[in-house]
């Protein structure tokens, strides 16, 4: 990892910490760099602003003040295409609209030269994507699935069966490069995997989901996780 990128990760870390805060030592077994070279790192971040602050002794450290004013983005150049292309990548994924506004909106408001530096890259990333499900389908299902209120399905099943039921969301899932919706049927008074290119039609409903949970779909397999924000 290129120093820049290091300081750009290093000051996240130091966010996501909040009062806690982190070790010299912690942030160089992160990073995998000596100690030595970590609070030359702190101070970079301090001379150019970051309002760190540290605490000695032990259980001390360092973190970023509570409160206090930062940067709305800090990405490097391969962090934003990272992003950019995780989401070219998924254009079927639920929320995959929002996620490329959200994209854009950080691009806007990178620094010129990152944003160069960024496109520049950018172009040398391509992605041989699948077409979308229909915007309509997953409007409804990201919908229904945020607000937790059954939906209406007109599904076709690969015997080539085609059935209109009412389900209650409980998660979208990846797997083998297709999503799915995963709900209780109530057609089928069971959980039932749902591959969203199958499904023709889609409309939410007035009628509240009843509390059918994740732990109810079964045990997800060794490498799935959900797609939260937290460092692993």
């Amino acid at each position: 990892m290129k120093r820049a990128e290091r300081l750009h990760a290093l000051s996240e870390m130091l966010r996501r910490s909040g009062s806690r805060g982190c070790s010299a030592e912690r942030l160089a077994r992160e990073f995998g760099v000596s100690v030595r070279t970590v609070k030359r790192d702190l101070d970079a971040l301090e001379n150019s602003g970051a309002p760190i602050w540290s605490r000695p002794g032990p259980g001390g450290g360092y973190g970023l003040a509570v409160g206090a004013s930062l940067p709305p983005v800090s990405l490097s150049p391969t962090q934003a295409v990272a992003l950019m292309a995780a989401v070219s990548a998924a254009p079927d994924a639920p929320y995959a609209d929002l996620a490329r506004a959200g994209v854009q909106k950080i691009l806007d408001v990178l620094d010129p030269r990152t944003r160069a530096r960024a496109d520049e890259l950018a172009g040398r990333v391509w992605v041989n994507a699948v077409p979308p499900s229909p915007r309509a389908v997953r409007s409804a299902l990201e919908e229904a699935m945020a607000e937790q209120r059954v939906v209406r399905l007109r599904y076709t099943a690969r015997d080539g069966t085609t059935t209109t039921r009412d389900v209650e969301p409980v998660l979208f899932a990846s797997t083998n490069g297709q999503w799915y919706l995963v709900a209780w049927c109530r057609l089928r008074d069971a959980m039932r995997w749902f591959m969203l290119s199958r499904i023709e039609r889609a409309s939410v409903t007035q009628t509240a989901c009843s509390g059918h949970t994740v732990e109810e779909v079964g045990e997800p397999p060794a490498n799935a996780r959900p797609v939260h924000g937290r460092a692993e």
